[in-house]
């Protein structure tokens, strides 16, 4: 059955009140305020006496954080065709308890002859489980959710607000960027749970010793930041020192138990030694990144460096040169032959990589590759060249040849993916290719690098291990690895002729080989000696000066008339 009968209809105010709105009319020329019957129940007073003016109402508003009803009328300033202007508002109301609730506040006004505002009229409603939410949503977009401290959007918005206060003042501020220490051994010593409770821990520290005028909050997994605001150079160092022996000096207490901790910080002072947002940011993580390499634990100033600058931009240079030779398809291929020690006859070809500048000029593996790598660019060149490869193993059918891959991209499954399809897709191809690898990259992880040897022999390829010896592969390891061809580094093959070590190194290294069954090259030949050392010890394939330099020539066309490639 309804509540009210069919005679029995509620009023307007009666509804208003059972959806929880209180309505009112507000005369803005005489500054009465009028409210629907039920309005006190609405608001939880005992009645609207002390509101029936609009300045009896302002009193008990409070619109910090909010918009007041005379604000939002008076932003509406569109002209009144006659329909009056919408408005919306919202702000806390004070009850004479001392309580508040949060009012949504929404309605038109109407123009006087003069066509300024003269009477508005419309609905207030209780809002505070809406405007809970909106809060607790402005709080997660601004604070971080583990130490309730500002988070990185925050920090960055505040140091730039700063950093322009600074500038226009002509004053100094200064920046840390704190990291704890050693975080990935605790989460792997303790678990995440107790990591988690030694970076929220960390932070109270750390925030007991910001100073009242200072900003404070954590922009990263164990990094915070700290904007000290009107700091000197000197006030930059003693800060950081407060805030190391703030966490240092006794444990932190977890629920596993004691932790001792440290944390090491970067600063910087702007606009002294950084006068935009992006140079603060980097340069007090130059400034960490020294800090570390002097001592974790430590403190340590942003100086200016000439060489750090130059590498910085010949960094930058370096890039765009990589990008702009990868799009416009300047990356070519040169070929160094490998010969057979016994007849000298071409073996085998190592693939180099080449780039062109736009003025014309070739830049060896040398140039770009080292670049690359510090640059995250080198999985990207390795694919190009991969393409290239296959490409002239698909025109060449008798060619056989080498290519070098990357750390980073043996452990790629892009790359991997990239080998799989052009393989697939060109039957017979895999037999002819050999993959190098360094040794350095094989000792790093050994059951990453069989992997690698593994998914390689898959698709029919073989595997050498390129400049070993630069490593510490140990028998064992070499043996588990499983690879086809060992590379022995140059650097102990240049001088055999004049140095005792090196020939007893080298040949212990062709006897391993053979005892593991394992082809051996020796790079950097230089003279027909050497050759004939190498050979004689039973060295299976010579690389180097004596057999041939690199060169973007491909003798194996047959308008060369050249030596075709053997197979392995």
């Amino acid at each position: 059955m309804s509540e009210f009968g069919q005679n029995d209809r509620p009023d307007a105010g009666e509804i208003l009140r059972m959806v929880g709105e209180a309505a009112y009319e507000w005369r803005l020329d005489s500054d009465g305020l009028t409210w629907s019957a039920h309005a006190a129940a609405v608001l939880g007073i005992a009645d609207t006496a002390a509101i029936e003016t609009g300045a009896g109402f302002a009193r008990v508003i409070d619109a910090s954080g909010g918009v007041s009803r005379l604000e939002a009328i008076q932003a509406a300033n569109r002209h009144d065709s006659g329909d009056g202007v919408s408005y919306e508002a919202q702000y806390a109301f004070k009850r004479p308890d001392g309580s508040t609730t949060w009012l949504e506040d929404t309605g038109r006004w109407f123009a006087g002859a003069d066509g300024k505002p003269a009477r508005a009229c419309g609905v207030v409603r209780a809002i505070d489980a809406r405007h809970e939410r909106e809060q607790e949503l402005i709080k997660l977009a601004k604070f971080d959710s583990l130490t309730g401290e500002l988070n990185r959007t925050a920090v960055i918005d505040v140091l730039s607000a700063t950093l322009d206060e600074t500038i226009r003042f002509r004053s100094s501020c200064g920046f840390l960027l704190a990291a704890i220490d050693n975080l990935g051994q605790l989460n792997d010593s303790y678990g995440f749970d107790i990591t988690e409770e030694v970076i929220a821990q960390v932070a109270k520290r750390i925030r007991a010793r910001v100073r009242g005028k200072d900003y404070f909050g954590r922009i990263s997994g164990n990094k915070f930041a700290v904007v000290l605001t009107k700091c000197t150079p000197d006030e930059l160092t003693v800060a950081a020192d407060r805030l190391l022996a703030g966490v240092r000096d006794e444990p932190i207490v977890t629920s596993a138990g004691p932790v001792a901790v440290t944390i090491t910080i970067g600063g910087v002072t702007a606009p002294r030694h950084a006068g935009t947002l992006s140079e603060v940011l980097s340069r007090s993580q130059d400034a960490l990144a020294s800090a570390r390499d002097k001592r974790l634990g430590s403190f340590a100033a942003y100086r200016p460096s000439v060489e750090r600058d130059a590498l910085r931009k010949e960094s930058l240079r370096a890039t765009d040169e990589i990008i702009a030779a990868l799009n416009d398809r300047r990356i070519s291929l040169a070929f160094e032959p490998v010969a057979n020690a016994a007849q000298h006859s071409v073996a085998f070809y190592e693939c180099l990589i080449r780039a062109h500048r736009e003025d014309g000029v070739q830049l060896a593996a040398g140039d770009i590759i080292p670049a690359a790598e510090r640059l995250g660019l080198v999985r990207m060149l390795d694919h190009r060249v991969l393409e290239l490869v296959v490409d002239e193993l698909v025109a060449a059918p008798h060619l056989c040849t080498s290519v070098n891959v990357s750390p980073a991209s043996a452990l790629d499954p892009g790359w991997w993916s990239g080998l799989g399809a052009m393989l697939r897709a060109n039957a017979g191809v895999g037999e002819r290719l050999i993959v190098e690898i360094t040794e350095t990259a094989a000792i790093h992880d050994i059951d990453d690098a069989r992997g690698f040897v593994s998914r390689a022999k898959d698709f029919g390829c073989r595997i050498a291990i390129d400049d070993f010896g630069a490593g510490n592969t140990s028998f064992r390891n070499l043996r588990r690895l499983g690879v086809d061809i060992i590379k022995i580094d140059g650097a102990f093959v240049q001088n055999l002729t004049k140095s005792e070590d090196d020939r007893a190194f080298v040949q212990t290294m062709i006897d391993l080989a053979h005892r593991l069954r394992i082809r051996s090259v020796a790079e950097w030949v230089q003279d027909e000696e050497a050759a004939r050392l190498l050979s004689g010890w039973g060295c299976d394939y010579l690389q180097g000066a004596f057999v041939g330099l690199a060169s973007s020539e491909r003798p194996w066309l047959p308008e060369k008339k050249s030596k075709s490639a053997a197979g392995v």
